[in-house]
């Protein structure tokens, strides 16, 4: 690990004068925290994305918002669901974030999770897709996104080409483009198969929540073995820049009797659990609750977060600045240090290299 930074997931709801969150206060605390973990070195700040729920479901306005604010800290998203896109709307979006941010763009996509709506893309107008999680429709728009961002003609300018120094039926790319976009370019994996296909693209790898698989290993060697497999793929494939690997943890370190109040032992989370997503049996991660010894000891031992480069801590964000503010302070303070991390006043996260 060398690096760290948070994933929330953009909750809210309730009633404010029972401590709920409005989406209006949900969108200001996600820029708040951000602003503090940049100023404590953080090095970055990610969003869940889900539609059709009281969670984060537009993170472009977000994402800028936080670039505008920040001097340092990655942004980014953990993931967005190419399902409900429309790519080359996407594309111009990206690259208009990557400028905006100086680079500092970690941009999460994937098929998606999970949805609370039933085929909820069908009702952006994104119809057509013959499988029942809408992987196929996900998968052929991200290519159409891939060639868009890096600057394959997408149509043709008109015999009079409006406010345009393009010939006339010239071909026309996207604007903005940004010149290293691709390299900021993340895919969500949940399976060995996605793994690969991701290292044989070329693009930084996000390993998932969780794993559409349940072989009885830990959670932390599957993803290891998922790692390994899409470097190996990097590998083959030929290419030479240096990629990113991220994954996901709950970790609560316990420093103050408040915070031993607060997380306590959380029930079930000492173990992986195991469960049935869209109809495949998988396996998500623990949760890590302790003192900053005992933590520094189970992270050493998880052989995907020594893996990886970079360390995205799950946050309960709907409990607001403050508190997780606490949360990412103590572990930049009593955990990180001792797992090799670099703070981002260090420079941009350097991925491990795929000799």
């Amino acid at each position: 690990m060398r690096a760290f930074g948070f994933l929330s997931f953009g909750h809210y709801g309730g009633s404010p004068a029972q401590g709920g969150l409005s989406a209006r206060q949900m969108l200001h605390d996600a820029i708040d925290i951000s602003v503090g973990a940049d100023q404590m070195g953080v090095n970055g700040a990610y969003f869940r994305v889900h539609h059709y729920a009281k969670q984060s479901a537009a993170p472009m306005p977000l994402l800028a918002a936080v670039a505008a604010r920040t001097q340092r800290i990655e942004v980014g998203t953990g993931v967005i669901d190419m399902r409900y896109e429309n790519p080359l709307h996407l594309a111009e979006e990206a690259a208009a974030l990557d400028l905006i941010a100086d680079g500092r763009v970690a941009l999460g996509i994937s098929r998606g999770a999970p949805e609370a709506a039933d085929r909820g893309w069908e009702s952006f107008g994104y119809t057509g897709s013959t499988d029942p999680r809408g992987a196929d429709i996900a998968h052929s728009k991200f290519e159409v996104f891939l060639q868009a961002i890096q600057g394959a003609p997408m149509t043709r300018a008109a015999a009079q080409p409006y406010m345009s120094d393009a010939a006339p039926h010239a071909p026309l790319r996207i604007e903005p483009q940004s010149e290293d976009l691709l390299r900021h370019i993340w895919w969500g994996a949940g399976s060995r198969e996605t793994a690969e296909r991701t290292g044989a693209q070329g693009l930084n790898l996000m390993s998932s929540t969780l794993l559409t698989e349940a072989t009885g290993a830990a959670f932390g060697d599957l993803q290891a073995e998922q790692i390994d497999v899409y470097r190996e793929a990097f590998r083959e494939a030929g290419h030479e820049h240096t990629p990113r690997v991220s994954v996901s943890r709950s970790v609560f370190p316990i420093v103050t009797e408040q915070d031993r109040l607060m997380f306590g032992m959380r029930p079930g989370g000492d173990s992986d659990q195991i469960g049935i997503i869209d109809g495949t049996r998988s396996t998500f991660g623990r949760s890590y609750t302790g003192e900053p010894d005992q933590l520094i000891e189970q992270l050493k031992a998880d052989a995907a977060v020594q893996s990886a480069d970079t360390l995205l801590l799950t946050i309960p964000s709907q409990a607001g600045v403050d508190l997780n503010l606490h949360i990412l302070e103590s572990f930049a303070a009593h955990v990180a240090p001792a797992l090799g991390w670099t703070p981002n006043t260090e420079g941009p996260v350097q991925g491990e290299p795929v000799a």
